[in-house]
């Protein structure tokens, strides 16, 4: 199936886009807290959840392509309470995900004026509330020249900090400075205590590195030959990022302290280490803004992405007509303002939370892998029923193996994302600052997350379908 106006994919540029969508150097320092560990956590992270989410949802996005992406899957196979459910959990769990953003943003910040300020939650709230609403406020005006600026914010912010901290850290090592891991690992060191359950819990980090890969299947309809690059691709894809992903872990383990590791200011900390003993220390705040600036970046691109396949079924009537009005930019205001809230919300949990930052972040962090765990056994129950229920929808990329190959590949994803929940009930023994009601914070907080959108699904009313069309009549009042 080809594309609307034509455009194909080749197999470099599918690679080099999911790349781009992936990456980050967010993740180094909570990856590398378990040092030599990281290579082998990474090939779980790859075996466990990449290529079973990447080759489904490569299914599922080829034969529904239209736009909705997993709503559309499982409302195909369950109904719309279940896709609105599935697309529910996708959304709500990003709101939980920016928070790591743009504590992220605030901790490197922190660096441009008193590095103290990136174990200080009130002025990481701040910022959280400040960026936030502020770029919501600028997408009101349908400006699409962000855009633009998040493909070079990217660049500046990501990959070029990403390759300095790497050959920066190569250097800093060949030059014999001191480091905190052996550099001669044994295969004790290499591979992880399977036996540790607190231990083994960190594997959710790896994973987190890779989710959202079905976001990035809705160009599987534009790729050149698809049935052979699409898995190439992710394959490749899955190479470079676990390569960057260890070589960006080991180099934090090995120059800072994990006593000391800031998981939101590992970079910088990493970053300090590097340039004051180039004797340039004033590099570092150089490269805080550029972080700073990257990340804003992506913040300004995801503000009005996540509320699209949502605001789908808003349309359908299954949210309240409130949030069913566009402002005459064709922007849907009030759902960005709902979102506004949400990570308001959310940024007074992480400061409330018990602990300090790393345990809050921690905390926050593991409920949203454990909400989107969730929206995955949907999405892969969905493509094992569609293959029952709807044989005949071509799919321009399909797991082969027939009916025994869906229930072996999504299966599989199955029972990884049951293990992956559990982990994530579990506080890892590398951050000591776990509260007692860590699991009961996970339980209860995975268990209203996904009974809200059914709640809704269950109180909506037949006149809020109608209610789209008042809005439509409305729009630029």
């Amino acid at each position: 199936m080809a594309s609307k106006n034509g455009f194909k994919l080749n197999l470099l540029a599918f690679v080099l886009l999911t790349c781009a969508a992936l990456m980050s150097i967010r993740t180094f320092p909570t990856q590398g807290v378990v040092g030599w560990e990281a290579i082998a956590f990474c090939l779980l992270a790859v075996i466990l959840y990449l290529i079973p989410a990447s080759l489904v949802s490569a299914e599922l996005a080829t034969g529904w392509p239209e736009e909705g992406g997993v709503y559309v899957w499982v409302k195909n196979a369950f109904g719309q309470r279940w896709g609105f459910t599935a697309v529910w959990l996708q959304w709500f769990q990003m709101t939980i995900g920016f928070i790591s953003i743009l504590t992220f943003i605030a901790a490197t910040l922190a660096y441009l004026f008193n590095p103290e300020f990136a174990n200080n939650k009130l002025f990481e709230f701040l910022i959280i509330v400040v960026i936030w609403w502020g770029f919501t406020f600028l997408n009101f005006k349908g400006l699409k020249m962000y855009s633009k600026i998040s493909s070079i914010a990217v660049v500046i912010g990501t990959f070029i900090p990403a390759a300095v901290l790497i050959l920066g850290g190569l250097w800093y090592i060949l030059a014999g400075n001191p480091v905190q891991l052996t550099l001669q690992p044994t295969f004790a060191d290499l591979m992880p205590d399977l036996a540790s359950m607190s231990n083994l819990v960190l594997l959710v980090t790896f994973v987190f590195v890779f989710i959202g890969i079905e976001m990035t299947a809705t160009h599987a309809n534009e790729i050149v030959n698809v049935q052979k690059n699409y898995p190439l691709g992710i394959l490749t894809v899955g190479v470079l990022t676990t390569i960057v992903g260890v070589l960006g872990a080991l180099v934090v383990a090995m120059l800072v302290p994990v006593g000391s590791l800031n998981l939101l200011a590992g970079i910088m900390q990493t970053f300090q280490v590097i340039f004051q003993s180039m004797g340039a220390p004033w590099l570092v705040g150089v490269f805080a803004l550029l972080i700073v600036l990257g990340a804003m970046g992506q913040v300004s691109t995801w503000i009005l992405g996540p509320v699209r396949g949502l605001f789908m079924t808003a349309k359908e009537g299954v949210l309240p007509p409130i949030l069913q009005k566009k402002n005459e930019n064709d922007i849907p205001t009030n759902m960005l303002i709902l979102q506004a809230i949400m990570i308001t919300f959310w940024g007074a949990v992480y400061v409330l939370l018990p602990g300090g930052v790393n345990s809050s972040f921690w905390m926050l962090f593991a409920l949203t892998t454990a909400v989107y765990i969730v929206m995955y056994l949907l999405m892969y129950a969905a493509a094992i029923k569609l293959r029952y229920s709807h044989p005949d929808v071509k799919r321009a990329f399909s797991i082969p193996g027939g009916k025994l190959g869906i229930w072996i590949v999504a299966g599989f994803g199955c029972l990884a994302m049951l293990f992956l929940f559990y982990l994530a009930l579990l506080p890892p023994s590398q951050i000591t600052e776990g509260g007692s009601n860590y699991v009961t914070f996970m339980l209860l907080g995975t268990a209203a997350v996904v009974a809200v959108p059914l709640l809704i699904y269950h109180f909506k009313k037949p006149e809020w379908k109608l209610g789209g069309k008042a809005a439509k009549a409305g729009k630029g009042a």
